[in-house]
């Protein structure tokens, strides 16, 4: 569901997988608790599709045109997922490094052997273990996802210029 508030002309690039996009975004919850904002900074630049965005985000992006500002409501399945219990891990205390004070609801990452990182919620904490939640921190919550799209570049302009540059 959206919610325009400036109309953009016909003859505006609109975004679709593979353009380039940049834009402001801000994130609310349901109690309009700001959660992240690039409203009062560098607006992000991504590529439709590389991975910079939550795929159920872009998603919520194609067909929209430069120029557009909007509110778009989702609900968990169509934001960050709805909670999965697969997805909370007990770990040993002793894989922690010991100088890092840990506390419940802390947000910590954690080196993969992949070199990679992923991010997780702190749940509990016993002597031997550590409760850790790899869920989104979102998950399970309906948003608002709030846009104002500054340029689209289509694809086929994008490889236009590469070739020229």
């Amino acid at each position: 569901m959206t919610d325009s508030s400036s109309p953009s002309p016909a003859t505006a690039p609109v975004i679709a997988r593979g353009a380039l996009v940049t834009l402001h975004y801000e994130i609310r919850l349901a109690d309009d608790r700001v959660v992240d904002s690039t409203f009062e900074s560098e607006p992000m630049q991504f590529v439709v599709g590389d991975g910079s965005l939550d795929p159920r985000l872009e998603e919520s992006l194609l067909g929209l045109p430069e120029g557009e500002r909007t509110r778009i409501l989702l609900t968990p399945e169509f934001a960050f997922g709805s909670p999965d219990p697969e997805m909370v891990h007990e770990l040993p205390r002793a894989d922690v490094p010991n100088d890092l004070a840990l506390s419940v609801d802390d947000l910590v990452e954690f080196d993969l052997p992949n070199g990679d990182t992923v991010a997780g919620t702190v749940c509990a904490i016993n002597e031997e273990t550590l409760l850790v939640d790899f869920n989104h921190p979102l998950a399970g919550m309906n948003i608002q996802f709030i846009v104002n799209v500054l340029a689209v570049e289509p694809p086929a302009q994008q490889s236009v210029q590469e070739a020229k540059a």
